[in-house]
C-alpha cells in the first residue's frame, strides 16, 4: 500500500498550492478590478458598464460552476495533479485570449472559458494538501494556502494601475499561469488517492451526492455556508462605485482599490481563522465568530450615508477580514467526504458558491427598479438581499457537522 509522504506546513505541495491559488485569484478578480476601465475601453457608457459588468461576471461564474463539476470529477477519477495541470493550461490560454477581445460578447466568452479553467485550482490544491498533511495541522496548512493565494488580488490591483492598457493585465495573468506549470512538476500525488485507486469503489461520481439523503444534506449545507463571501465581494465591493453614489459619499470610489483592500484583509482573515479553529478545536466555532463579524461589517456598510470614500475603503477592508473563512469552508467540504468523492466535493462546492452569484444578483435586481443604478431603492434592495443570504448561511452552519480532527482515510460507498 502506498503511504502518504509526510510534509510540513511549508512543504513544497503547500507552497505550490499557495502560488497556484495566487494566480487563480489574480485572474478571478482581475475583471472586478479593471471592469470600468476595460468596458469603457470597449466604448460602453456608464449605464452599460454597470449592466454589462453584471452580465460578464455572471457568465464567468457560470463557467466556474461548470468547471467545478468537470475538474472535481476528474480529480477523483484521474488524480489531483491532472486537475492542477489541465486547469492551469486552460485558464492561462483563456486569459491571453481575453487580451484580444473587441466586443462585450467576446469578453464574456473569454471570461466563461477562463472561469471553467479557474474552477479546478483551489479544490484540487486544498484536497491534495489536506491528504498530505497531518489532521492536526490540516486547518493551518490550508489557511496558509489561502492567505498567500488571496494576495493575488493585491498583485492584480497594482499591475492594473501600472499599465494604461488593460489588455496587458490579462496577458500577464496568462503568462503567470504558464510559468506555474514549471513548479507543478515537483509536486507528488496523495498517498490516500493512490491507495483508493487500487479499489473498485466508484470514483468522482457527482451523482452520488444526490443518491443518499445524508450525503446530499452535507453537500448542500457545505455550499450554503460559503454564500456570504460572494454576496460581499460580488455585490457590495464589486459595485462599490455605484453604492458610493447612492450613499452620497465625498469622493469617487475606485472599485479596483476596494477589491484590493478587501483581499488584503481577506488574506489576513484566512490565515488567522485556521489557527483560531485549531485553538478552539472546532471549525464551527471559528465560523460563528467570523459570521458575527460579517454581519457587523455589513451593517456598517449600509450606514455610511454622506460619508467619505476613505470610510468606504475601511469598511470594505473590515468586510474582507470578516469573510476570510473561504479556506476553512473549503477544507470543511473536503473533510465531509471520502477519498473517492473528496476532490469532487472540494472543487464543486466553492464553485457552486461562486456560481450562486448570478442568483444573488437576480434577487438583488428583482428588488430594485430596473433602470435605477443608484439611490435609496438600490441600497434597500442590496440590504434585503444580504439579510436573506446571511439567514440562510447561518442556519447552514448550525446544521453542519463538526469536522475538526476528522480522519480522512475513508471512502464513500
Amino acid at each position: 500500500m502506498q503511504q502518504n509522504k509526510a510534509i510540513g506546513l511549508l512543504g513544497i505541495p503547500v507552497i505550490v498550492a499557495a502560488l497556484g491559488y495566487f494566480v487563480d485569484i489574480y485572474d478571478l478578480l482581475l475583471f472586478s478590478i479593471i471592469r470600468v476601465k476595460s468596458l469603457k475601453g470597449l466604448g460602453l457608457t456608464d449605464a452599460l458598464v454597470a449592466s454589462d459588468g453584471q452580465f460578464i461576471i455572471s457568465i464567468q461564474m457560470y463557467g466556474l460552476l461548470l468547471g467545478g463539476i468537470l475538474w472535481g470529477v476528474m480529480g477523483d477519477k484521474k488524480g489531483r495533479l491532472s486537475v492542477l495541470f489541465g486547469s492551469i493550461i486552460l485558464y492561462s490560454l483563456a486569459n491571453i485570449a481575453n487580451g484580444f477581445v473587441q466586443t462585450v460578447n467576446q469578453y464574456a466568452l473569454a471570461r466563461f472559458i477562463a472561469g471553467v479553467g479557474l474552477a479546478g485550482e483551489l479544490g484540487a490544491g486544498i484536497t491534495l494538501v489536506s491528504e498530505l498533511i497531518s489532521k492536526e495541522d490540516r486547518g493551518k496548512a490550508t489557511s496558509i494556502v489561502a492567505g498567500i493565494g488571496l494576495t493575488g488580488a493585491v498583485a492584480a490591483y497594482f499591475i492594473a494601475h501600472s499599465f494604461d492598457n488593460w489588455r496587458i493585465c490579462y496577458f500577464i495573468g496568462g503568462g503567470l499561469g504558464l510559468c506555474l506549470l514549471l513548479l507543478r512538476v515537483s509536486v507528488f500525488e496523495s498517498g490516500m488517492y493512490e491507495n483508493m485507486q487500487q479499489s473498485k469503489v466508484a470514483k468522482g461520481n457527482f451523482f452520488m451526492f444526490f443518491t443518499s439523503g445524508k450525503r446530499f444534506k452535507k453537500y448542500l449545507l457545505a455550499i450554503l455556508v460559503g454564500l456570504p463571501t460572494w454576496y460581499v465581494i460580488g455585490v457590495l465591493i464589486t459595485f462599490s462605485k455605484e453604492f458610493g453614489k447612492s450613499f452620497n459619499l465625498q469622493g469617487d470610489v475606485d472599485p479596483g482599490k476596494a477589491v484590493m483592500l478587501a483581499y488584503v484583509a481577506i488574506s489576513i482573515g484566512d490565515l488567522l481563522i485556521g489557527f483560531v479553529s485549531n485553538w478552539l478545536k472546532s471549525r464551527k466555532l471559528a465560523l460563528y465568530i467570523f459570521y458575527a463579524l460579517t454581519i457587523i461589517s455589513i451593517i456598517l456598510y449600509f450606514n455610511q450615508a454622506n460619508g467619505t470614500n476613505t470610510g468606504m475603503y475601511a469598511i470594505c477592508m473590515f468586510m474582507g477580514f470578516a469573510t476570510g473563512f473561504w479556506a476553512l469552508f473549503v477544507t470543511m467540504a473536503a473533510e465531509h467526504f471520502g477519498t473517492n468523492l473528496r476532490a469532487t466535493a472540494a472543487t464543486t462546492v466553492p464553485n457552486m458558491v461562486r456560481g450562486s452569484l448570478p442568483i444573488i444578483l437576480l434577487l438583488f435586481n428583482s428588488l430594485k427598479p430596473a433602470t435605477n443604478w443608484s439611490g435609496a431603492e438600490y441600497i434597500h434592495a442590496a440590504a434585503i438581499t444580504g439579510m436573506v443570504v446571511m439567514a440562510i448561511s447561518s442556519l447552514a452552519v448550525i446544521l453542519s457537522e463538526e469536522t475538526f480532527g476528522k480522519d480522512l482515510n475513508f471512502i464513500e460507498e
